[in-house]
């Protein structure tokens, strides 16, 4: 087992860095180690040696870990955040791929079409609990 770990990550620096990214992305979310270890379904001192970069989760790990922190595994790996949530709508995506063939005021339009809805989506998000509390 512990050759598994080497082999994720063989090389000391990118374990501790790992470890600082997972120790950043704990405290933004305001979480002990302890709680952290519950939602990995990990004991506190395994958690505590990924922070410190001793050891590396096994990959199943880093896929719920994703998951929990709502980023990609690439950043895990990387700290590149450069598509922190990939677009996983494949019929969305190639509709867009389409769009990148119309004309720039066409693009422009359909642009300030979805910011609307995306704003109208926000405030409908946000009246919702005030409604249900009303009725």
């Amino acid at each position: 087992m512990i050759e598994e770990l080497t082999t994720i990550m063989p090389d000391n620096v990118i374990r501790k860095s790992f470890g600082l990214r997972i120790k950043e992305l704990r405290k933004q979310k305001k979480w002990t180690q302890k709680e952290l270890a519950a939602k990995l379904d990990v004991r506190f001192p395994q958690l505590n040696k990924y922070e410190c970069g001793l050891h590396a989760p096994l990959m199943e790990k880093f896929i719920t870990l994703a998951e929990i922190f709502d980023i990609t595994v690439d950043y895990l790996l990387t700290g590149d955040r450069t598509e922190e949530k990939p677009l996983h709508n494949l019929r969305l995506l190639e509709r867009f791929r389409a769009l990148e063939d119309f004309e720039a005021e066409d693009q422009e339009a359909l642009i300030k079409m979805i910011d609307a809805m995306i704003v109208n989506n926000k405030v409908e998000g946000a009246i919702t609990p005030f409604q249900k509390k009303a009725s």
